[in-house]
């Protein structure tokens, strides 16, 4: 009897135990399914919604691809990059950091857009490779970008109209200021009493020093619309209405409102200050 009473009692704690393991079992199965399932929501979630570092990195890269750029030629200025280029001129030197406009030189490579500002690249300027970058300089003291070659400017391409005035040199030096908007003319080195002629033929308009910045100053009348200026000059050897030939001598040089001598020079067309590398005949 006892054994038959043991036997029973085993038999039944074993059914027990299944019963429960098979409850627990079923419980642990909810759970881990559970705990799956939020598993694969999160997974969804980040395939879904990229980190904001992936999507910084996509906004940075499109910048630099769409980005526009300008590399400077010699005889380049600011105002005739902004007009080939359609790009305001306070837009360039904003991007580029440009605070003096004559400091530009050829092979310089300028942004035209804020495309590139949000890439991780350096700001203002960025130069040629070291191996090709041209010695700065005045853009029109600017040769080829072998600094062995001389530095005589390379002239810019001739105006239209250049061909209806016979225009001369007004003095016989070197070129060490090329025309930007704000010098609105050239600077040609000399020493004091060089001569300075008349670029053309006219009537002089004024001769005196009223000008604040220009020290002694010649201006002459030409014909469709040009004048010249001669500026810093030491003697005045002309008068207000007198008639002069190309080629006569109306000026000594010298450095009046100057730090140096030179021959400040400007060309002007129906009053708008135009580039005289474009009118000058080649030296």
């Amino acid at each position: 009897m006892l054994a038959e009473q043991v036997t029973k009692i085993n038999m039944n704690s074993t059914k027990t135990m299944r019963t429960s393991l098979s409850n627990l079992g079923g419980k642990f199965s909810i759970i881990a399914a559970t705990f799956a399932g939020l598993i694969l929501a999160g997974c969804a979630n980040q395939s879904g919604n990229r980190a904001p570092v992936n999507d910084l990195n996509s906004s940075a890269s499109t910048s630099v691809a769409t980005a526009r750029t300008y590399t400077v030629k010699p005889g380049d200025t600011l105002t005739k990059i902004s007009r080939s280029t359609g790009v305001d001129e306070n837009t360039i030197k904003r991007l580029n950091k440009i605070s003096d406009p004559r400091k530009i030189y050829a092979g310089l490579i300028l942004k035209l857009s804020d495309g590139s500002e949000s890439a991780a690249a350096p700001s203002g300027p960025t130069a040629i490779p070291a191996s090709t970058k041209a010695e700065a300089r005045p853009l029109d003291q600017s040769g080829a970008t072998n600094t062995t070659t001389s530095t005589e400017p390379s002239p810019p391409s001739r105006a239209t109209d250049a061909g209806v005035i016979n225009w001369g040199w007004p003095a016989q030096g070197k070129v060490i200021q090329g025309y930007t908007a704000n010098t609105k003319g050239i600077d040609i080195a000399g020493n004091a009493g060089d001569p300075v002629i008349a670029a053309a033929n006219g009537t002089v308009m004024y001769s005196g020093n009223g000008v604040r910045g220009l020290g002694n100053l010649i201006i002459v009348d030409h014909d469709n619309g040009f004048i010249t200026a001669y500026a810093h000059n030491r003697a005045l050897l002309v008068k207000t209405g007198q008639k002069v030939k190309k080629g006569a001598k109306i000026a000594e040089m010298g450095q009046s409102d100057a730090s140096s001598v030179k021959l400040h020079f400007e060309v002007r067309r129906q009053g708008t200050p135009v580039d005289p590398m474009q009118y000058l005949p080649p030296k």
